[in-house]
């Protein structure tokens, strides 16, 4: 019985380094996930997170299928490029969800991306990429926090219909990007 439990919770990975990896998706799906958040978009913190763990569990999974000695074989071949694949077609499907076409505009698409980037950023977590990552995660908060200021700024977007929020009462009616 012992030998089951322990086949079974057994991983390639030692257990340290599968928590580190999945707390740094957690962390950056949340650094993404608060600028959502604060301007009250669909997807915010908890869906920014939760698509990150998922595409690092995916990730961890597949390293450890890697590893399992039963795949081993010459008769299965293992590309990992499949997972990078399988995880842009699922996150592209739950983020075109948030697209939304309204009285001639286009609505939703930062949200769409920004689930894109998480998936992205967890899938680099998981495979313990850190550095790519983390650098993705401040780019990916810079482009949501400065470029915005900027569009204002320069009068990219128009200031009356999306006035840059500073309160929640205003930020109930500033529109997607």
């Amino acid at each position: 019985m012992q030998d089951i439990l322990t086949d079974h919770f057994e991983t390639a990975l030692p257990l340290a380094e599968i928590v580190l990896r999945l707390a740094a998706a957690v962390l950056l799906g949340a650094a993404l996930g608060i600028e959502r958040e604060w301007r009250e978009r669909p997807a915010g913190l908890r869906t920014h997170i939760l698509v990150c763990i998922a595409s690092a569990t995916f990730a961890l999974v597949a390293i450890e299928i890697i590893n399992e000695p039963i795949f081993s074989g010459d008769s299965l071949r293992i590309d990992p490029l499949r997972l990078v694949e399988a995880i842009t077609g699922g996150v592209a499907f739950l983020a075109a969800g948030f697209i939304v076409f309204f009285k001639g505009e286009v609505h939703g698409v930062t949200t769409g991306a920004g689930m894109w980037l998480a998936s992205a950023i967890g899938l680099a977590a998981g495979l313990g990429l850190f550095s790519i990552a983390v650098l993705a995660t401040l780019l990916g908060v810079l482009t949501l926090t400065l470029i915005r200021r900027l569009e204002f700024r320069f009068d990219l977007k128009e200031k009356a219909q999306n006035p840059p929020p500073s309160s929640p009462a205003k930020r109930r009616g500033a529109d997607e990007e």
